[in-house]
């Protein structure tokens, strides 16, 4: 296709031949979301469309509110050459966007994503911008895979899906990997942007070493999983985001922790997310799979998620300002799954450090509460009426809502901030959060629940009148 260049003085190339007008959210598959310096919000994502050929670049789209996206164009004009010939796409896929630099000016990277389905013939690029909007100019190949023999009896790693972990002394982490070999760690010479010296691969060659292993499946489950996300736990530590299974149906999201970003990590049960000899779907803490609210429409294969953390002012009659995370993930549509959009939910983190997403998408900030010093207090917000959802039971089907009281609880605790513990009939103990929220279904003003018990059982849950 014929490329043009938008009006606009960012330069990001479109295409007059496909009408994107009224894209919005749908076509996007494996966001991610970042906020200019102006408060505009961009959302990049991978070259997929539900009805018709890929057009290569990385699809950009923009916001003002997390709400309504109008679509931008495409970073770059294609897939760069370096990517293309060791891999063959005719797209890019699981863009990976974050700001760098000092405050005399910055940066914006993006790592992109470069295979074609079933191969591990892949390569993460890096292009950069001095904004969001573009122009973006390709710096080449940062780390690249193929079908090499599998070091240590494990799959090597597919080089595909990047994440960019900083931590609070400036050191960088490159996370990737996909089916096949798990999920690895590199670490990044900040400065460039590329993988640090004694890491890196000589000129045309795989890398020897791969990096620390930091989360692996079964060939039980086919080695599925891929899109991971790691980010800093409230108090220390991290916690790693993955999405297990089919990529079309059974696909949800799972969490753990760790002490560091390379790992190890494990779920609530202490299990390692390394670990192939245990019950492949039982590792890792399910917090959202496939469901239907009452009323609502069916979500199918929610995943491969990225977290967009932000300070956002207080309203007009509140002081300071709040750190707001919101989980920016893709959905398909259980009665269309060919069909595939955006969703974006509130994340939040029980008292011990535990991240959980709201079962209702995010609604905006004039239907929002970010002061968590407003949200509830008082055990009594436990009783009434809930439509409750359990993720991760059969990922396979898409779960119906459940409607009526929590749990029997003992022993409840009010922590403040909306977070609670009690313990359960069984004996486990459960961490929960409380907050507003905005029922889209009903569309009213609601309060939407997340718990977590120490077997690693998650509940989701939406108050009814």
């Amino acid at each position: 296709m014929t490329d043009t260049t938008t009006d606009t003085p960012t330069g990001t190339p479109t295409d007059t031949a496909l009408d994107t007008a009224a894209w919005r959210g749908r076509h996007v598959h494996d966001p991610t979301a970042v906020r200019d310096d102006d408060g505009v919000y961009w959302l990049f994502s991978t070259d997929a469309r539900s009805d018709g050929p890929v057009r290569g670049g990385v699809q950009v789209r923009r916001s003002t509110d997390l709400v309504t996206w109008d679509f931008h164009g495409w970073a770059l004009a294609g897939v760069p050459a370096p990517a293309a010939a060791w891999s063959g796409a005719e797209g890019l896929w699981a863009p990976e966007v974050v700001q760098v630099g000092t405050s005399a000016g910055s940066t914006w990277r993006m790592y992109y994503s470069a295979s074609t389905f079933g191969s591990r013939r892949s390569a993460i690029g890096l292009a950069e911008a001095p904004h969001p909007a573009g122009p973006w100019t390709d710096r080449g190949v940062v780390v690249s895979s193929d079908h090499a023999d599998p070091p240590a009896g494990l799959g090597h790693p597919n080089a595909i899906d990047a994440n960019v972990v900083t931590e609070a002394d400036g050191t960088q982490w490159l996370v990737y990997g996909s089916f096949f070999g798990g999920i690895h760690a590199l670490p990044l010479d900040a400065a460039t942007g590329f993988v640090a010296d004694g890491f890196a691969p000589a000129p045309g060659e795989l890398h020897a070493a791969p990096g620390r292993l930091l989360a692996h499946r079964a060939r039980a489950a086919d080695g599925a999983v891929e899109g991971a996300y790691v980010l800093p736990r409230p108090g220390g530590g991290w916690a790693l985001l993955v999405s297990y299974d089919s990529l079309g149906g059974s696909y949800h999201l799972r969490a753990a922790v760790g002490d560091a970003v390379p790992g190890p990590y494990r779920d609530r049960a202490g299990r390692l997310m390394t670990d192939v000899d245990a019950d492949p779907w039982a590792v890792g803490v399910p917090v959202l799979s496939g469901h239907r609210l009452a009323g609502g429409p069916g979500i199918l294969a929610p995943g491969h998620a990225s977290v967009l953390t932000e300070r956002v002012p207080a309203a007009a009659s509140e002081a300071g300002s709040h750190v707001r995370q919101l989980l920016v993930h893709h959905v398909r549509d259980a009665d269309a799954p060919t069909e595939h959009r955006l969703q974006v939910r509130r994340l939040v983190w029980t008292h011990d450090g535990w991240p959980l997403v709201a079962p209702q998408p995010w609604a905006g900030a004039a239907r929002e509460v970010d002061d968590v010093s407003r949200w509830p207090a008082d055990a009594a917000v436990l009783d009434g009426t809930w439509e409750r959802l359990t993720p991760g039971t059969d990922p396979r089907h898409v779960q119906d809502g459940v409607v009526g009281p929590l749990e029997a609880r003992t022993a409840v605790r009010a922590l403040g901030g909306g977070r609670f513990a009690w313990t359960a009939p069984d004996g486990a103990a459960v961490s929960a959060v409380v907050h507003p929220a905005w029922d889209g279904v009903r569309g009213r003003a609601t309060l939407c629940l997340e718990a977590l018990d120490d077997t690693g059982r998650v509940t989701l849950a939406t108050r009814l009148p």
